[in-house]
């Protein structure tokens, strides 16, 4: 429920038990106190710097976080990754985005173009890497402390989808699931069509949003 941004008339005020938190300059939402990403606003320098926040979820018993309001659990649906769900390789740290366990299902919410996981408390940005050469057929994504600078993500019903205006891509939903030497899950943007030309050892996959109250296999 959205409760305030640049342009909002709507309601300011959220229901009973509820806070309204400031997810950006144009979007602020009414979440419980427990499970939000917010903005405050400190001074540096003599000026000032705008700082996002968040706080830790709760664990439902024997499972995964319990999924806060305005969130998403974001996984794969077929096999060979069938309900792997998408976090860091070392969880809640800016690392390689990989899938992994409904265990330790991160949650997500996308806000301005932007990929944000709420990392028990801090928010990581999903960052794609750049493109080399036009040879390259797929691009890791990672997480960072840090916004991404170019990008946009959305997501389309519940798949998750990444364009950039510099990347002609024929099919936006199209993701790669490469196991590394170690055996994580690494994440990448497939920038071609979705089953074809797979690099060896990859399993071409689409991402979904999950909204159950616990990540389930």
């Amino acid at each position: 429920m959205q409760c305030g941004g640049i342009g909002w008339s709507g309601a300011t005020i959220c229901p009973s038990g509820w806070t309204c938190n400031v997810l950006n300059s144009w979007y602020s939402q009414c979440l419980p106190g427990a499970s939000t990403i917010g903005t405050t606003t400190t001074s540096v320098g003599g000026g000032s710097e705008s700082i996002t926040t968040a706080t830790s979820t709760t664990s439902a018993s024997g499972g995964s976080a319990t999924l806060a309001p305005g969130y998403s659990f974001i996984r794969a649906v077929e096999d060979p990754n069938f309900h792997k769900y998408l976090r860091s390789e070392i969880i809640n740290t800016a690392s390689d985005a990989v899938l992994g366990e409904p265990a330790d299902a991160a949650q997500f919410v996308i806000t301005n173009g932007q990929l944000i996981q709420n990392a028990a408390g801090t928010p990581l940005y999903a960052i794609v890497e750049e493109r080399a050469n036009d040879t390259v057929v797929m691009l890791k994504m990672s997480w960072s402390e840090s916004p991404a600078t170019s990008g946009t993500f959305v997501f389309s019903g519940d798949t998750l989808e990444w364009s950039i205006p510099t990347i002609d891509r024929p099919q936006t939903n199209a993701w790669y699931v490469c196991p590394d030497d170690e055996g994580n899950l690494i994440v990448y943007v497939n920038l071609g069509y979705y089953d074809y030309n797979t690099p060896a050892g990859c399993a071409d996959e689409t991402i979904h949003a999950y909204t159950g109250s616990t990540a389930t296999a």
